[in-house]
């Protein structure tokens, strides 16, 4: 039996397949967490509230209640971006957990805005919830509050 040669195009085509097929989920919940914070940067209300599923639900760091409908939660980022001029969000360490099409991402981000003139900081800690939709993950759950002073010793 002789031996099947195969050309460098096939063979290309091949591994640029598997790699997409093999896709790290953990990579792709990392790449949607940096799209919801670049979109944040836009202040843009309608943009960040699409980027939550339509049951999605929201408890925002500024939020005294739940909001759990889209309406609701467009209106919360219209009073942030209200209350926090200029906002943008950095984030810090991510645990990121896949379980089929779900995952969960939970960490600590830093929220930052001009107020009067003057730079201020809001270190807040944050859960995402998200579901796979398709190729996108979506929003179905997401609280951050601030994270308290460290009390006295």
């Amino acid at each position: 039996m002789k031996g099947r040669t195969w050309s460098l195009p096939f063979m290309l085509v091949c591994l640029v397949s598997a790699s997409i097929a093999w896709a790290d989920p953990k990579a792709d919940v990392a790449a949607t967490t940096a799209k919801w914070a670049e979109v944040f940067a836009q202040n843009d209300p309608g943009a960040i509230a699409a980027l939550y599923a339509k049951d999605g639900v929201l408890w925002g760091t500024l939020s005294p209640t739940v909001r759990s409908d889209p309406s609701a939660i467009r209106a919360y980022f219209v009073a942030a971006f209200a209350a926090l001029s200029q906002a943008k969000v950095s984030f810090g360490d991510q645990l990121i957990r896949v379980y089929g099409n779900t995952a969960v991402n939970t960490g600590y981000y830093t929220f930052s805005y001009v107020k009067e003139g003057e730079a201020k900081t809001i270190p807040a800690r944050y859960s995402f919830t998200y579901v796979k939709d398709g190729d996108s993950w979506m929003i179905v759950d997401h609280h951050s509050s601030a994270i308290p002073p460290t009390p006295p010793r």
